[in-house]
């Protein structure tokens, strides 16, 4: 007769399992923030990095749950627990965390592959190890015969709580206290526990009856029915679409605000919590309410999209992620909700990860090279419509036959006027927002009202996604150019007075391509936007001019719409430092601007992350330094940090200053370029004013120049619209080892700008 394991046993084993879990998870999610800060700087601060990181874990997750699920197969108890903590052992023998020789400098182009190949070199190992541990742990505790054996998917939720506070702990705890070296250290500290714990496990199975599992196991799992194809990639697709829409949404907002892990683990954090929730064994939320909320939230995003422009930050970041919740949690319902018997665990992880990973390969590499724009959010959008279930029957079924026809009309009906340009388009155009949120609702009441199946809901979000790219919320004729660094969008206004220059929902530069009497502009372009003469960037090169009394050597970190190019003088030498190649061909095309062709035909930028380009330049040469490097509102953190000014200063002239325009809707940043400034012993002065010209496209600016002398800026020192401004010293500098967004964030939200 085969005893029973006691009860002090059991105990023992479920906190070790559990715990083993837990740290694993933690470091397997808290490594995903803290190395891809580490490669940022070498690609630009760009929000790319973050969502071609996300395809790579992703991948390596597929990678190794296949590893667990084949290791399992083996019919010896002891092999599956000698290898992988072998493979433990080789990983730990790569750390700490670094990126490798020979990584240093990315190429000029393939910047996702490249990008790839550096996280697959450097934390490859360590990664793949630690992604197949909640799979084998949980396969591993189903053989020691615990009581809870049976239905080990609780152990999923440990899994993704330790996720989910590994995530949340990053930004507010450890980014903000701890230096990159010391988060590197901690982390293989906290590695070097959990290959202690796994053996724990391992010995504790070892030591469990081979047959002791089998008491436990009722009779209906063991002659359980192995799961369809059909199922498999039900569970597939399942998986895939919230996958997409976590690297979709967070490109969303953290173009608009900053590359930062602060904005990449929010939404990540949610889409963990959402395993958490799903798989507990008395969820918080009934899969049934979440499948009411989920057409609801799908119609709330079509009107945020509608809506456009300038929205708030609170409107950014909590509308986005909170529908985003709520349609994963949808999505992870059903895959709970259809999990197999615990004898299927290692293949229905399988499934999953292999659908977590296709949904990071269209979001994050596949769509922006197939689209101009950023298609992927909204495609996801509908498809998260077909994650529903199928069956229930449409109430009304004599009304509901009818509403095929009523939507092909209606589509016709609002779509065709796209297509002309009179009266009946201009009254869609200024009604857009409410016409296509209108179409959204519809489709939120198709679900709770008629409960109409899955693929009307579906067509009539395509239709309200269609009426977005029908009726675009930018006032005018719009082109967009998309590249590893963003979407650039070249905008007509309607009167074509204007070409403008937007990143996100950001201007970044415009030229006045007629007078306002409608007569086409001739001769050389008059710099407007934030480079107008009379503006802060403006002052500034006038000043230094004047203070020099000859020609300057000017240094420009960042193109644009290539603006700058006409604020040179005839025998004055500018050079321009760029990253994105799109950026400087669509600044050269004279169809959309003429600055370059006018002012500065035989332009040649340097290519590449201006810390890597800048870097090789000879010291102490520039009598100007202008950096203008932010992409929409999204800052490249590596570029206002102390070792950056420290670059910034050695390349200066004796009497030269470093310009920063730090114009910013959601972060306050004029305090971080003092900070940095006196850090390299720079005094520092601040303008900030609103021009009240925003119709003839002349914004308000905030700059920061810096300098090692007050004579050095010449009469920016005594005029009243620049403040000489000291570090605040209870404010941490900004480093490559530390930087705060939520102190940034926190101090605009304060001071109410």
């Amino acid at each position: 007769m085969i005893s029973k394991p006691s009860a002090a046993r059991n105990r023992l084993v479920l906190i070790v399992y559990t715990t083993a879990i837990f740290v694993s998870a933690l470091l397997l999610f808290s490594v995903q923030p803290l190395f891809t800060k580490m490669v940022l700087p070498r690609l630009g601060g760009s929000p790319a990095v973050w969502s071609v990181a996300m395809v790579f874990f992703q991948s390596l997750l597929l990678a190794g749950y296949a590893y667990a699920h084949y290791l399992m197969k083996l019919k010896s108890r002891a092999a599956p627990v000698a290898v992988h903590l072998l493979l433990l052992v080789a990983a730990m023998l790569t750390l700490p965390l670094a990126i490798q020789r020979g990584w240093g400098d990315p190429p000029t182009s393939g910047y996702a592959f490249w990008l790839l190949g550096l996280f697959a070199v450097s934390i490859g190992l360590p990664f793949f190890a630690l992604a197949a541990n909640n799979p084998l742990l949980q396969a591993w505790f189903v053989r020691t015969g615990h009581p809870n054996g049976p239905d080990p998917y609780f152990l999923y939720a440990s899994s993704n709580i330790g996720s989910f506070l590994a995530l949340l702990s990053y930004p507010v705890l450890l980014e903000p206290m701890f230096t990159l070296r010391t988060q590197n250290l901690i982390w293989t500290g906290g590695y070097g526990l959990l290959i202690l714990l796994i053996a724990g496990c391992g010995v504790l199975l070892m030591r469990s009856s081979a047959s002791a599992a089998a008491l436990n196991l009722p009779v209906d799992d063991a002659d359980a029915p192995a799961p369809s194809w059909l199922l498999r990639l039900r569970w597939i697709f399942l998986a895939a679409v919230p996958s997409g829409l976590l690297i979709a949404v967070t490109a969303h907002i953290s173009t608009d605000v900053a590359a930062a892990p602060l904005l990449w683990v929010l939404p990540l954090s949610l889409y963990l919590l959402t395993w958490v929730l799903v798989f507990q064994s008395r969820p918080l939320f009934s899969h049934e309410f979440m499948l009411r909320a989920q057409p609801i939230a799908i119609a709330c995003v079509v009107i945020l999209l509608a809506v456009g422009g300038e929205q708030s930050l609170l409107l950014t970041l909590g509308g986005h992620q909170l529908a985003f919740f709520i349609i994963a949690m949808a999505c992870h319902g059903e895959l709970a909700r259809t999990r197999p018997a615990a004898k299927y665990l290692t293949g229905f992880y399988v499934a999953l990860s292999f659908g977590g990973m296709v949904g990071g390969l269209f979001a994050g590499l596949i769509a922006p090279f197939a689209f101009s724009w950023v298609a992927e959010y909204p495609i996801l959008l509908a498809l998260a419509a077909l994650c529903r279930p199928s069956g229930g029957g449409e109430r009304l079924p004599r009304w509901s036959a009818w509403y095929w026809p009523f939507l092909a009309v209606l589509a016709v009906a609002l779509i065709v006027p796209s297509y002309s340009t009179g009266t009946l388009f201009n009254w869609f155009d200024e009604r857009r927002s409410w016409v296509i949120g209108a179409v959204g609702v519809l489709s939120a009441l198709l679900a709770l009202t008629l409960n109409a199946s899955r693929w009307k809901i579906f067509a009539t979000v395509v239709v309200a996604l269609l009426l977005l790219r029908a009726y675009p919320s930018d006032n005018g004729r719009v082109e967009t150019v998309r590249s590893f660094f963003g979407v650039h969008k070249i905008v007509v206004t309607p009167n074509g007075q204007y070409h403008v220059l937007m990143h996100g929902t950001t201007i970044h530069g415009a030229e006045r391509f007629k007078n306002d009497n409608g007569t086409p502009a001739t001769g050389r372009p008059e710099p407007i936007t934030y480079y107008h003469k009379d503006g802060g960037i403006g002052q500034a090169i006038t000043a230094m001019r004047e203070r020099k009394g000859a020609p300057l050597k000017v240094a420009v970190i960042g193109l644009g719409s290539g603006t700058l190019t006409c604020a040179a003088e005839p025998g004055e030498q500018w050079k321009f430092f760029e990253i994105d190649q799109t950026m400087v061909d669509t600044a050269r095309d004279p169809k959309y601007f003429t600055y370059i062709q006018n002012c500065a035909p035989d332009l040649k930028p340097v290519i590449g992350d201006a810390r890597l380009t800048f870097a090789r330049e000879p010291d102490g040469i520039y009598d100007l330094i202008i950096v203008d490097a932010y992409s929409s509102d999204a800052i490249p953190i590596h570029l206002a940090t102390e070792e950056a000014m420290a670059i910034y200063k050695a390349k200066l002239a004796p009497q030269g200053a470093v310009v920063m325009h730090v114009s910013n809707r959601h972060l306050e940043l004029s305090s971080v370029v003092v900070g940095i400034a006196e850090a390299n012993d720079l005094k520092s002065w601040v303008y900030s004013e609103d021009s009240g010209r925003d119709s003839e496209y002349i914004f308000s600016t905030s700059v920061v120049i810096s300098a090692r002398e007050e004579a050095d800026v010449g009469k920016l020192a005594s005029s009243d619209s620049w403040t000489e401004t000291e570090a605040d010293e209870k404010q941490r500098v900004w480093t490559d080892d530390y930087s705060n967004i939520l102190g940034a964030v926190y101090r605009r939200l304060r001071d109410g700008e």
